[in-house]
């Protein structure tokens, strides 16, 4: 086992930190799955409005990969198909029935799956279509199943503001943990690398290579720990997948069912009572903020703040995302703004820019503090990027779409969460992480 002390980075003192008592949210009458979450993928409908579906039935497939499917996360009728620009799919509304049915598949024991072939598991996820739950990289794309990965990494620990605790997340599924191990271990003639903190409840689990990683965030994100454990060369190919979806496909397998049920976090500087609630995937964000916002002038994210997407109160959780977070929309302007002395206890800076005179929680709004202005090389990407990657550089490479030059400077091991502290922490508020998605877009459409 090795261990991984990360050094660089930043972890946001927001308050609104929640509880981590699990609750259950309000009733809700509907979920929905959006095909944009998934990058690079073109849906071609597997149902129409008002057919039955039962838990576990395919929605849509991927035209460029049609053995890729989504299954529905509720059982019921599908309410409603929206389209956007150029009739592309982007929002497919399940009303749920009082009775949740699931489709049945072949169960099987912890003996039966260390028999099982690589391609007798993927059979089995495949006609699931659970899938979905892998993503690759480089691009951080749904994977082509034909192609074998190299290793597949799973983070056991979670550092992005307001998030999950993994630890409480697992109490209680250690079982199921282990058998969805045991399945996607067969997946790779690698490694099924997992990585944690130090005294873990998944400390004890088998078939994986255990290594453990302490330091602020980014340490949770999966990019980071395959950067120092076994990082990406060119033309080599990885899978990551989320611990709560390993316990997906380990349900899957024991009990023959798909169980789309997860736990997420509900926080945030304007949420009333921040908590982890137990949910099913892709659930109405109305039911989870209902009578808990602090105002109404309010920024919802489906995801955490560093990395999430902004959402409306009628909106879904995105498929990836494990938290709803929610801050103020109320922009204040200080008078002379940066030349006004303060203190830490009313200004958060990631630099010494004002005297620290408390360890305190701050309550975050939308504010940007400041325009977009020329990039200033300070330092202050390098200081929150823990990764040996020269952010300046391939920054300026991105933008003068020099792709050779950007392979050179390593954004094939790149992903644009990894860089969300930079866009932070940058004075000239730049938008890092969004030029390294451009790269990386750019780069793919090469390949």
């Amino acid at each position: 086992m090795a261990h991984i002390k990360i050094t660089k980075g930043h972890d946001l003192k927001i308050s609104g930190i929640p509880d981590k008592n699990i609750a259950y949210p309000r009733r809700y009458s509907t979920v929905a799955i959006l095909p944009n979450d998934f990058r690079g993928v073109k849906p071609k409908l597997l149902v129409k409005e008002g057919e039955k579906v039962n838990i576990g039935s395919p929605l849509f497939f991927n035209k460029i990969n049609p053995e890729v499917k989504w299954a529905s996360p509720g059982c019921g009728k599908v309410k409603d198909i929206v389209y956007g620009p150029r009739r592309v799919i982007e929002k497919i509304e399940i009303e749920l029935d009082k009775d949740q049915n699931s489709i049945d598949y072949k169960t099987y024991t912890k003996e039966e799956i260390s028999n099982l072939s690589g391609e007798q598991v993927l059979e089995n996820i495949l006609n699931a279509s659970l899938f979905t739950f892998f993503r690759q990289r480089p691009f951080n794309v749904i994977p082509n199943h034909k192609i074998p990965p190299r290793d597949i990494f799973i983070s056991g620990l979670n550092t992005s503001p307001l998030s999950v605790d993994i630890e409480v997340v697992m109490a209680g599924q250690l079982e199921d943990f282990q058998y969805g191990i045991d399945a996607i271990s067969r997946l790779t003639k690698g490694n099924v690398f997992l990585t944690t903190k130090k005294n873990s409840i998944l400390s004890s689990i088998e078939n994986v290579k255990l290594n453990t990683i302490s330091g602020p965030h980014p340490a949770g994100n999966v990019g980071i720990q395959i950067h120092h454990i076994a990082h990406l060369k060119p033309g080599e190919i990885v899978w990551t997948i989320n611990p709560q979806d390993v316990v997906s496909l380990g349900r899957l397998f024991k009990n023959g069912r798909y169980h789309p049920e997860r736990i997420i976090s509900v926080g945030g500087p304007s949420i009333k009572t921040p908590s982890y609630s137990k949910v099913t995937a892709g659930v109405p964000v109305k039911a989870l903020i209902n009578d808990n916002l602090t105002s109404e002038n309010v920024r919802i994210i489906s995801g955490d703040v560093l990395t999430g997407r902004s959402a409306s109160s009628q909106d879904y959780l995105s498929f990836y995302d494990y938290s709803l977070s929610v801050i103020s929309n109320d922009i204040k302007r200080e008078f002379i703004g940066m030349l006004n002395p303060g203190s830490s206890t009313s200004r958060y800076s990631l630099t010494p820019v004002f005297v620290s005179l408390a360890d305190k929680l701050f309550n975050f709004t939308s504010s940007q503090n400041g325009s977009h202005r020329a990039v200033v090389p300070i330092n202050t990407w390098e200081n929150v990027l823990p990764m040996d990657i020269l952010p300046n550089e391939l920054y300026r490479s991105i933008m003068a779409k020099d792709i050779e030059e950007m392979e050179n400077l390593g954004i094939i091991e790149c992903d644009d969460e990894d860089f969300a502290l930079c866009s932070f922490a940058c004075p000239s508020k730049t938008d890092v992480s969004g030029v390294i998605r451009q790269g990386l877009n750019l780069l793919q459409a090469e390949v």
